[in-house]
């Protein structure tokens, strides 16, 4: 008898009590590290009513706090983005000796802990670090003042736009670049025009994530900052001491606005991926044409 000619391919977890289980573990894990906080932060926030959350929101302090924490993100955000460019570009353009050990350094805050970076910071500009003296005398305040908080949300932060750009930048590969080089194209306007239009999206991804951990951080400003209310004190900061000051309600709703941050990057991130994905589909339809 022969065997038939069309069988069907047995894959691992093709069981409909594996998806199950598996669909199961990963809503439940979702739900209890992800939807639950979110929604108590949200659900506490309003527990007394819209005007009771505004009432708490607008308060002094929480507005300067998050005055700061804006400026401190227009300022990191726009740098990094640009130190990103820049740094990928080198990477993944150019082949020079110790290529591989600038890329580890710019990586180099995700193995380092905020606090860490923190207190290096302190060592190198505080009132009895390698420069504080200097800076002392030329009544230059960097700790315990914005440039300190800047500074460590620059450290932070840095490699995320790095690591949207270069492995997208490797795969693309030089061709392109080379061929706007032959026809005379500027260093400039082989940036302009040719790289950055390819890598616009994971740009915008890498500046999303850069703005969420800005506003977020809390480790390495808490600090650098010294925490003063109403004066160095970042949204992060301000959520910590209304919580301890029994403030519950005010701490819950200043936490509304980091939490909208949040969703509002995952939102970019899904908006992003699609635009992504639909303009990939279209590529091959665009190529007969060239």
């Amino acid at each position: 008898m022969a065997a038939p000619l069309n069988r069907r391919r047995v894959r691992v977890g093709d069981g409909r009590a594996t998806r199950t289980v598996l669909l199961a573990l990963v809503l439940g894990a979702t739900a209890v590290a992800l939807i639950a906080p979110l929604s108590v932060i949200f659900a506490e926030a309003f527990a007394r009513g819209l005007p009771a959350y505004l009432d708490a929101l607008v308060r002094a302090d929480t507005l300067h706090a998050i005055y700061l924490t804006v400026v401190v993100a227009l300022v990191c955000v726009p740098v990094n983005i640009a130190f990103g460019i820049a740094a990928a570009w080198a990477v993944t353009k150019f082949t020079f000796p110790g290529r591989n050990v600038l890329l580890a350094l710019v990586e180099l805050p995700f193995s380092v802990s905020p606090i860490v970076a923190g207190v290096a910071y302190l060592f190198v500009y505080g009132a009895q670090g390698l420069f504080g003296p200097w800076l002392e005398a030329h009544d230059i305040k960097v700790m315990f003042a914005v440039p300190g908080i800047i500074l460590a949300s620059l450290f932070v932060t840095a490699p995320f736009v790095v690591r949207e750009l270069v492995p997208l930048m490797m795969a693309q590969g030089r061709d392109e670049e080379e061929a706007a080089v032959s026809l005379g194209a500027s260093g400039f306007d082989v940036l302009r025009l040719v790289t950055l239009p390819n890598v616009r999206f994971a740009l915008l991804y890498g500046a999303a994530l850069c703005n969420a951990r800005v506003m977020g951080e809390f480790g390495a400003v808490s600090v650098v900052s010294g925490n003063i209310r109403g004066k160095t004190s970042t949204l992060p900061l301000q959520i910590e001491l209304l919580y301890q000051d029994s403030h519950v309600l005010a701490a819950f709703a200043a936490a509304t606005v980091l939490a909208g941050v949040a969703l509002f990057t995952l939102v970019a991130k899904y908006l992003i991926e699609r635009a992504e994905r639909i303009r990939e589909e279209r590529a091959p339809a665009r190529r007969p044409g060239h």
